[in-house]
This record gives structure tokens, sequence and C-alpha cells, in this order.
């Protein structure tokens, strides 16, 4: 089951130490707070590498509990969102250094498939249409996605999806700032390759004008006519 989105909390810079003091005494809820300020990003750069849902969810979870085991060490060098993201880094890679000394067998076909990464709708409307199409084009991009060099992934990660700046970006993956440039120019470059290869069967299906909507307006045209039924 994809993992629910969470909403980032923005904690004040000035109240970074306190919560952190908080949460190393043991206090839940702002072992809590943390947690759902950084879930989002971690889950994302954590999945960025292993490209599995399962995966990702099991490799973060045991990212937060080594980081709360070490948290008493946090000395505030780097900010907390900074520190957990290389921990929670880590340990994905780890975990993909390990699977490929086992050589792991292909995964099972319903965790083959790219699942969808839940956000919310821009329209309060349930619309099925409107939310197959919006569900196929978020299909594409996380494929998309998924198919990129790891090296470029990762970039792409950070700076698109989760908007960090070239600098943020590079302190976080340890690369110069120029090659965070270099490495997003060329995953945009196929992103854009293979989403025009692949877009137009979908695009067929933009704009849907069907289903609950069709049915609104045939009634209201028939209602006008003096034919509803």
């Amino acid at each position: 089951m994809p993992a629910m989105p969470t909403i980032p909390i923005a904690v004040p810079v000035e109240g970074e130490a306190d919560l952190v003091r908080r949460a190393t005494a043991g206090e839940a809820q702002a072992v809590r707070a943390i947690i759902r300020t950084h879930n989002q990003r971690l889950y994302r750069l954590v999945r960025a590498v292993l490209r599995n849902n399962a995966d990702a969810e099991d490799v973060l979870q045991e990212a937060y509990l080594r980081a709360f085991a070490n948290l008493g060490r946090f000395q505030g060098e780097a900010s907390l969102s900074t520190w957990l993201s290389r921990i929670a880094l880590n340990a994905a890679l780890m975990r993909l250094r390990a699977q490929k000394r086992m050589k792991r067998v292909a995964p099972a076909p319903e965790l083959a498939k790219a699942e969808i990464i839940p956000f919310p709708l821009a329209s309060s409307i349930a619309d099925p249409e409107r939310v197959m199409a919006q569900r196929q084009l978020l299909h594409l991009v996380e494929e998309a996605t998924d198919a990129l060099p790891e090296t470029f992934r990762l970039v792409f990660v950070a700076r698109v999806i989760e908007g960090l700046s070239v600098e943020e970006t590079a302190a976080l993956l340890e690369l110069a700032p120029a090659t965070v440039k270099t490495r997003l120019h060329r995953a945009r470059k196929l992103i854009r390759t293979q989403l025009e290869e692949r877009i137009g069967p979908v695009l067929v299906e933009a704009f849907p004008f069907a289903g609950v909507r069709c049915e609104r307006l045939t009634q209201a045209v028939l209602s006008k006519l003096g034919l509803a039924e």
C-alpha cells in the first residue's frame, strides 16, 4: 500500500534546537513533529535510490530509528533536514548495495509495477475521467524518473521534486554545484525524451468530458428543452 502523503510542518530555525532536545529526551510529540516535517522529502529521496515503494518505506523506518538513536550527537552544524537526509540516503545506498551483492531475484509482479504516489487533486469535485488522466500522467512521470541513471535520478528528485537549491543539493549529495547543474540538465533531457515518446496515447484522452460531467450537461440541456425525464 503506497505511503500516504504528509503535510510538511514548518519548524522555525530558532525552534529546531528545542525540538531536537525534546526528542532526545524521549518526548513523543517532538519525535512525531520531526517525522511529520521531514517524512515526504526523506521518503522521496530514499525511493529515488531504491525505486520500490515497499523497500523505501522499510529503509526509511530504519533510517528514522538510526537517527533518533543518535540524535544526541546532532550538533546543528548542518540543518536537521540535511542531517536526516544524509542518514536516509546512506541507509538507502547500503540497502541497494546489499541487494546487488545478493543478486536479488526480480520482485514479484505486484511489486514490480510502479505505484502512484498520492497527491491532492486540484479540483474539489470528484471527476473519475480527469482523475484517471492525472493518474496516467503521474504514472508516466514516475516511470520516467525511475528509469533515470541513479546519479541523475538523485539530483532530479532533490532539485525538481523536492525543490532544493543547487547549493543544498550539492551539500546533500556531496557534489560540486557545477556537477549538480550538469546532471540536472541531462536528467531533464532524458525525462523530456521519454515523456515525448509515450505521452501521445495519454493525451488522446486529455480534457475529458464524459461520465459525470457529460451526463450533467446532457440533463441540463434536456431540462431546458422541456425533455427532462
